[in-house]
């Protein structure tokens, strides 16, 4: 006999997981910016082409957790007692 199981506590159990990622202290924040400041980061720091910002894997934890698609640009906010607060983006490819 096989049992199948529920799809529903597999979404709970990922749901769950995200949560305690994105809570570690050692996970910093990320934030998937909107269109418009999206072009705003790639003219400033990428001369108008997205592929020359660094790029982070659409199969990277904290980009599923986030639900980030590749073509998005992350906001990632790093904080640290010397170095007082960093940022970095990073565009989301497969």
């Amino acid at each position: 006999m096989v049992i199948l199981k529920k799809k529903s506590s597999k979404s709970n159990n990922e749901e769950a997981f995200n949560e305690i990622l994105l809570k570690h202290r050692l996970v910093p924040e990320h934030i998937i910016l909107s269109e418009e400041e999206k072009k705003e980061v790639i003219m400033k720091y990428a001369g108008g082409d997205p592929y020359k910002l660094p790029y982070i894997l659409a199969s990277d934890p904290v980009v599923k957790a986030i639900g980030a698609k590749p073509g998005d640009v992350i906001k990632i906010i790093r904080r640290s007692p010397t170095a007082g607060v960093a940022v970095y983006y990073r565009l989301v490819v497969k």
